[in-house]
C-alpha cells in the first residue's frame, strides 16, 4: 500500500518533468525570459509519457509556490539570479530570470508582546498554518497595530484576473482608513514557517490593487509564522521588480496577565 507521503513524493516528481520538459524546449544560453501555457502540459506529458494530472493548473501553481524548480533548471540560474514563473495573461506564463532577494525576518529584532485574543474554538479547528495564521492575525487585528490603521477584512482567498498576469490568488484582502479618513487596501501573503516571502504574490497583489482599485493606496503586507508561533509582519514595496521591506515588527500573542507593565514602555519610537 503506497502511503500519503508516497503518493506526495510521486506528484511532486512528476510536476517537475513536466515543468523541466517545458522550460528546455524554449530555453537557450543568455535568454532571461520566455513565456509558455497551460495548452504544452498535455504536449510534454506525451512526449515523456507520464499519465498527464487532471488538474493542470495545480501543476503550474506547486512550482510556482509550493516546491522548488527542478535541479536542471536550478543548474542554469546564473550566480546570484534565479528564474521565477510568473502570470503572463490568461492560461500563459513566463520563466523569468531575476535577482535573488530573499524576504527572512531579522533574528535582532524585540518580541512585541500583545494580548492573545484568539478564540480557543479557533485554535482547536484551524487546518493548516496558512489559515491558522490568516486567522491569528485577523483576531488580534494585528495589520491595525502594524500599520496604525483601523482595518476591515473584506474577503480571504480571493480568486481572480490581473491585466497581463493572469488569474490569481490573494490569501486575504482588507481595508483600512488612517486618522484624516484616507482609505487604503492591503493585500496579505501568509506564509509558514518554511516557506519564502516571493517576488511574484507580491507582484501580483500590488498589481491588483493598481488595477481594481486606482487612486487608492496600497500597502502590501507579508506574514510569517517563526520559532514558538511568533509572527514576523513585513510591510513590501517593489522597486525594479525587485522586493523591498518598508518595516518590520515581530510579535509574540501572551496570555493578558503575563505582559509586564513596566517592560512594555521600552516598546515607545
Amino acid at each position: 500500500m503506497t502511503s500519503t507521503r508516497g503518493r506526495q513524493l510521486v506528484k511532486v516528481n512528476r510536476y517537475q518533468a513536466l515543468i523541466s520538459r517545458i522550460f528546455f524546449a524554449r530555453y537557450e544560453q543568455g535568454k532571461t525570459a520566455f513565456e509558455f501555457d497551460r495548452e504544452d502540459l498535455p504536449k510534454a506529458a506525451t512526449e515523456l509519457g507520464i499519465q498527464l494530472p487532471k488538474n493542470l493548473g495545480d501543476v503550474i501553481y506547486s512550482v510556482r509556490f509550493r516546491s522548488p524548480l527542478p535541479d536542471d533548471i536550478l543548474a542554469t540560474q546564473p550566480v546570484g539570479m534565479e528564474w521565477i514563473i510568473e502570470g503572463a495573461g490568461r492560461s500563459a506564463y513566463r520563466f523569468r530570470l531575476v535577482k535573488i532577494n530573499r524576504v527572512v525576518p531579522r533574528p535582532d529584532l524585540v518580541r512585541i508582546a500583545i494580548p492573545d485574543a484568539t478564540p480557543e474554538l479557533i485554535r482547536a479547528y484551524t487546518l493548516d498554518d496558512e489559515q491558522a495564521l490568516l486567522a491569528i492575525v485577523r483576531y488580534n487585528r494585528l495589520i491595525d497595530t502594524f500599520l496604525g490603521l483601523t482595518t476591515y477584512s473584506l474577503q480571504n482567498h480571493l480568486r481572480t484576473t490581473v491585466k497581463g498576469i493572469g488569474q490569481i490568488e490573494i490569501d486575504e484582502l482588507y481595508v483600512g482608513l488612517d486618522k484624516r479618513g484616507c482609505h487604503y487596501v492591503i493585500p496579505v501573503q501568509a506564509k509558514g514557517g518554511k516557506d519564502q516571502i516571493g517576488v511574484v504574490q507580491t507582484t501580483q497583489d500590488i498589481r491588483y490593487v493598481e488595477q481594481k482599485f486606482p487612486g487608492l493606496r496600497c500597502r502590501a503586507i507579508a506574514a510569517q509564522f517563526m520559532d514558538d508561533q511568533v509572527i514576523a509582519l513585513f510591510e513590501l514595496g517593489l522597486v525594479e521588480g525587485d522586493i523591498k521591506v518598508v518595516e518590520e515588527r515581530h510579535y509574540k500573542l501572551v496570555p493578558a496577565k503575563s505582559i509586564d507593565r513596566n517592560y512594555i514602555s521600552t516598546y515607545h519610537d
